[in-house]
């Protein structure tokens, strides 16, 4: 039994023996393994354009538009255009029939003939009165003569009605030229009369004062129309006609990038209804902030000579702030700006990473420029950069890719 006892504790003491041997072997293995190495994602250092813009929508207004109103008042006897139609300038659109006006015309014509045969009679009786106006200034003038060469042989009395019929011829000459003014100013009275209602005659035609399109249509034939005068605000129109083929935008620029925008800058204006971009410019702005918004009007007039936009539809309008060639960038993400001034994290060929500060310029949503600390060409961590330390290894992934 003694002997049994002391090979079981022998036996016991072998086996523990073995396990702190093997224990001891495994510590020195995972000592002797390398850490794990940590993987990131990087991107490259590259040359680009970069641009800083500013996306601002609006809504296409007509280039102008106006209610066309009859400047005088009458029945409309035709109407020529309907809503949709395009018109050029110069085109007829309504006419309207005012019968008292032909009337009128008329009158004026012959007060005009009246006024004209007064003139000619009253340049008959002039001629008459100068005539009989020479014959008695004639005789008192030889009656005169009389007189010097033979005093007292005419009688006093004589020469008397001699020199009273002359006064009053010469006073019917001045009365026969009055007359003849008075006849010429009434026929130029009669004759400014008639070009007035001729005028107005032609305003009984109405006519397109620019190219454009009928967008709406407020009168039809037989309707009666009012003048529209600036005392008679309620004066129905006949038509609105806009003009389309050159839109307009109204964009609320901030304040701080209104010095930025300048008459004839291009942009680039996109319609999401129809999925296309159009060339636009900026054409005027109001040069005052509003208080309310702090923003300028400004105004970007669109080319539409197709017509394929339609006031009222939404546009997105890129204001190109800052522009630079060929500058250096890396995604915003490669930039750490926790601490005092910006780094970034290289990694070199080796995969160890090396913490740079850098000078970083125009920014963008995805990239931001880089004017010193990095060279075209350099692999940078782009995200993640938690626990990442300057000397340490890393493997790296390119950002967009997937790691396994």
């Amino acid at each position: 039994m003694t002997t049994m006892r002391r090979l079981g504790q022998a036996a016991a003491t072998g086996v523990m023996t073995l396990g702190l041997a093997a224990c001891s072997k495994s510590t020195a293995a995972e000592e002797r393994a390398p850490a794990a190495v940590a993987t990131v994602p990087v991107a490259t250092v590259t040359r680009g354009e970069l641009a800083n813009d500013l996306v601002l929508t609006a809504e296409f207004q007509p280039f102008q538009q106006i209610d066309v109103l009859a400047k005088v008042a009458g029945y409309v006897r035709s109407i020529k255009v309907d809503i949709g139609d395009r018109v050029r300038e110069g085109q007829i659109l309504a006419t309207l029939e005012i019968p008292e006006m032909e009337d009128d015309l008329a009158k004026s014509a012959a007060s005009i003939d009246e006024a004209e045969a007064e003139a000619a009679t009253a340049a008959d009786e002039l001629k008459r009165a100068e005539a009989a106006h020479e014959m008695a200034h004639l005789s008192f003038e030889r009656i005169g003569t009389v007189l010097r060469k033979e005093p007292g042989l005419v009688p006093q009395q004589d020469v008397d009605e001699a020199r009273s019929r002359d006064l009053m011829a010469e006073a019917q000459v001045s009365a026969s030229k009055s007359k003849l003014r008075s006849s010429a100013q009434r026929a130029q009275v009669s004759r400014a009369e008639q070009r007035r209602l001729q005028t107005l005659h032609r305003y009984t035609t109405i006519a397109a004062p620019f190219d454009g399109v009928v967008t709406k249509r407020y009168a039809n034939a037989g309707a009666m129309i009012q003048a529209g005068t600036t005392s008679q605000t309620q004066a129905m129109p006949l038509v609105q006609l806009s003009q389309n083929n050159l839109l307009r935008l109204t964009l609320p620029v901030p304040e701080s990038v209104a010095a930025r925008v300048h008459v004839g800058d291009t942009l680039d204006v996109r319609v999401p209804s129809i999925g296309r971009t159009f060339a636009g410019r900026v054409a005027r702005f109001a040069e005052t902030i509003q208080a309310s918004t702090r923003t300028m009007d400004t105004e970007v007039d669109v080319p539409n000579p197709s017509l394929t936009l339609i006031p009222g539809m939404y546009a997105e309008v890129t204001l190109r702030l800052d522009v630079r060639k060929n500058a250096l960038a890396v995604p915003v993400d490669a930039v750490d700006r926790s601490g005092p001034e910006p780094r970034a994290y290289s990694v070199t060929r080796a995969g160890v990473i090396h913490v740079v500060p850098v000078t970083t310029g125009l920014e963008t949503e995805q990239r931001v420029e880089i004017l010193s600390g990095l060279q075209e060409g350099d692999t940078v961590v782009a995200g993640r950069r938690a626990g990442l330390k300057d000397g340490q290894p890393v493997s790296t992934r390119p950002v967009g890719t997937q790691g396994h």
